[in-house]
């Protein structure tokens, strides 16, 4: 007899991020290759319910896809015993309350970061999942893209040496939704709403951080909110009041100083919208989402500072491409197949509520420093790894 399947209560998949990322592109394509290899040979194949406030949008997704099960309901689905995992990837503002419902009945809970507006309820999260033995996890994609992926083999072979720094550039330039549609949701740029690329990125950068090169001890930030006016989906100015650009410093354990500057009224001159420079004793390399390219110690020019003479010198020309050698799949797909091994045969699984409180705390502490014009450190109350 086989592994039964595994029923998911799959929240906001009428939002960009949950269908195209977490419907379409990963339980889909899980279901399409006929579910998740087990260590025991066997696969476990998944069920979705699809979950939220409209009815004909949810039905339309479940035609289109030749999906049995939706519901607006997400009280009689919770209470039903088919499904065993809650998935949310709503609006940060709506997730806390979902997620409590979730855990009170006993669900494994997935979810997109972060996990909640503040540290406070992201620690209580985590203490409610603990204490009411269900399976966690939280969203960790970087960690997947080709370039880190690539950045990560460097760093496991020791090609650095001794790590000194780290350098990021994030964003792009969102068009502010006048003579051309904004190619992000007028939300992000309302703080009332739950917005701001602080509190969206610094998660993201906490787990990137703390997964290749050590926990963040300290940050000194600076927010900003360089456009002050957009226009909405409806063609109506409104006021930006989130931050659409943060400047951050990053002091790590071991000593590692880490500067990532993010931002979406940027443009772009660089190969890829992110882009990470890691300096080390022994070599550099600058990694994107796909590319990567390395500069070891031995074959490093030697400038010399000399303004009144033009530098002939192509640098970027002295830089190796690291090679493609292994395949890579779609990272929020390898992140629902990993935290299925975790939910189905105790799979390992790092990336908890704990996890996510963490960077809910970086992000709050990002926007503190930025408030006081101080360096803010990470202290006691941080959930340990």
């Amino acid at each position: 007899m086989g592994t039964p399947p595994l029923g998911i209560i799959m929240n906001g998949v009428t939002g960009r991020m949950g269908y195209r990322q977490h419907l379409l592109r990963s339980i889909l394509a899980i279901r399409e290759q006929g579910g998740v290899l087990l260590s025991t040979g066997e696969r476990v194949q998944v069920q979705p319910l699809l979950v939220g406030r409209r009815a004909a949008a949810l039905q339309e997704i479940a035609d289109r896809h030749d999906i049995a099960d939706w519901t607006t309901d997400l009280d009689a689905a919770l209470a039903d015993d088919r499904w065993r995992v809650y998935a949310d990837f709503q609006v940060t503002s709506a997730r806390v309350a979902a997620i409590r419902r979730a855990i009170a009945a006993g669900k494994d809970v997935y979810t997109e970061k972060p996990t909640a507006e503040t540290h406070a309820e992201a620690v209580e999260l985590a203490e409610l999942a603990a204490s009411a033995g269900v399976r966690n996890g939280v969203v960790h994609d970087k960690l997947f893209l080709p370039g880190l992926l690539k950045l990560k083999r460097l760093l496991d072979s020791g090609f650095f040496g001794q790590v000194l720094s780290v350098r990021g550039e994030f964003g792009y330039w969102v068009f502010e939704g006048g003579w051309q549609p904004a190619q992000r949701p007028s939300w992000n740029y309302r703080a009332e709403d739950g917005g701001g690329i602080v509190v969206d990125m610094f998660p993201h950068w906490n787990y990137v951080l703390e997964d290749l090169f050590g926990r963040v001890e300290s940050v000194y930030a600076k927010a900003t909110t360089h456009i002050t006016s957009r226009v909405d989906e409806r063609g109506e100015p409104y006021a930006a009041t989130a931050d659409d650009a943060a400047y951050g410093v990053f002091e790590l354990e071991g000593g590692v100083v880490a500067q990532i500057n993010s931002s979406w009224a940027v443009r772009i001159d660089r190969d890829e919208l992110v882009e990470f420079q890691v300096d080390g004793t022994h070599g550099s390399a600058v990694a994107g989402l796909f590319g990567c390219r390395i500069q070891p110690r031995n074959a490093t020019p030697k400038p010399v500072w000399n303004p009144d003479v033009p530098d002939s010198r192509d640098y970027r020309a002295g830089w190796l491409e690291v090679p493609d050698n292994d395949p890579v799949e779609n990272g929020f797909k390898v992140q629902w197949e990993q935290f299925v091994r975790h939910v189905v045969e105790d799979g390992p699984h790092p990336y908890d509520f704990a996890s996510g409180a963490r960077g809910v705390r970086l992000a709050e502490a990002g926007l503190e420093s930025s408030a006081t014009g101080r360096r803010v450190t990470i202290g006691s109350g941080v959930p340990a790894r």
